[in-house]
């Protein structure tokens, strides 16, 4: 199903590219401006089983992207900007701001050096749990489970199930299946335990992928130093919000607020949802981070920036640079405005 997704967006996309509709649409749906939504930055993998591709793209792309928008004449901003522009009315020139998920080591040594060339302000949200080295990255760890056997066996729907792991497309089927499976429990301590009980069958230590691919305490306060580098919170443990009940929402807000302010002694005013979609972020989420303090809170929603965002701080719609459409033909696409404007019924705003 997600293949088949990915298949019908880039359709969409490479039909707006060839028939130059965009044009027509940029007047009206390109905004005041965009959040970019990335996570990894880092050179191209050999690896023929890359489910999690998605989550990264080369930093060529990422140069190409800054060099787009300059061609385009758009100002870099940092959110504390977004937030300021929407919030006096101040639309006299567009603007792109540049948010990256989770915390990953990558986005120091790859993507900031790239930002550097074009100074070019970056958001980096952190869960805390990932920064302390004792968060679960659960999608990787599935990854690496599939990776390290020719098959596997799980309980689905209380059955036993075996699942053939044995060439890379037989990899990608079984990831497919189980990230489905995993994503319906009830829970997400039960997601945790199913993943658990994989790791340990297959002898995958879970415990070390944090420490692995995120940046430490250590390691974020001179990062953080950098003034070109904000940072944000993005939860304690990188939970789905939407399916805690609302006292652990708010600790999950508060909290990650509360620990990276005091690990790295500096405020922490903007915040990104995990997840970010509709099933992991709707209006009682919208309140409880405009309830704990931050000026600006982003989804995973698409959309540009338009006047009306100013109704909805803590609602912001992003686009997402990714590797499934990581194609230079397609920034003119992505950043007039029309490819989300398509997918949201053009609809303006999406912050239901």
């Amino acid at each position: 199903m997600k293949q088949f997704r990915n298949a019908v967006i880039r359709a969409g996309l490479e039909a707006l590219t060839l028939s130059g509709a965009h044009h027509l649409l940029r007047p009206m749906f390109a905004g005041v401006g965009a959040i970019f939504m990335l996570h990894h930055v880092r050179p191209r993998r050999d690896a023929e089983f890359q489910p999690n591709r998605h989550l990264e793209i080369e930093p060529e792309f990422l140069r190409a992207t800054l060099q787009h928008l300059r061609d385009l004449d758009v100002d870099f901003v940092t959110m504390d900007e977004v937030h300021a522009r929407l919030s006096q009315r101040n639309f006299a020139r567009r603007f792109a701001c540049f948010t990256f998920d989770d915390g990953y080591r990558d986005n120091r040594d790859f993507a900031a050096p790239v930002m550097r060339e074009f100074d070019a302000p970056m958001n980096v949200y952190v869960a805390s749990d990932f920064a302390e080295g004792t968060g679960r990255l659960w999608w990787i760890t599935l990854e690496r489970v599939i990776a390290s056997a020719s098959s596997i066996e799980v309980p689905i729907g209380g059955n036993m199930t075996h699942l053939d792991t044995s060439t890379p497309e037989a990899m990608q089927a079984a990831f497919d299946r189980l990230h489905g499976w995993l994503r319906t429990l009830p829970g997400e301590h039960d997601e945790q335990r199913e993943i658990s009980a994989l790791c340990a069958r297959h002898g995958v230590d879970e415990t070390a992928i944090a420490r692995e691919f995120c940046m430490s305490w250590d390691e974020l306060k001179p990062f953080a130093d950098d003034p070109l580098v904000t940072i944000g919170a993005h939860t304690v443990s990188h939970c789905n919000l939407a399916r805690q009940s609302e006292a652990t929402a708010s600790f999950e807000i508060a909290g990650s607020r509360e620990r990276i302010e005091n690990a790295l002694q500096r405020p922490v005013l903007h915040f990104c949802y995990p997840y970010g979609d509709r099933a992991a972020a709707g209006k009682r989420e919208f309140a409880l981070t405009g309830s704990a303090g931050f000026k600006t809170a982003v989804t995973t929603r698409p959309g540009m920036i338009f006047p009306e965002s100013a109704d909805h701080l803590t609602a912001l719609q992003r686009i997402s640079l990714n590797g499934n459409y990581q194609d230079a033909r397609i920034l003119p696409v992505l950043t007039s405005g029309a490819a989300t404007a398509m997918w949201n019924g053009f609809r303006r705003i999406d912050a239901a």
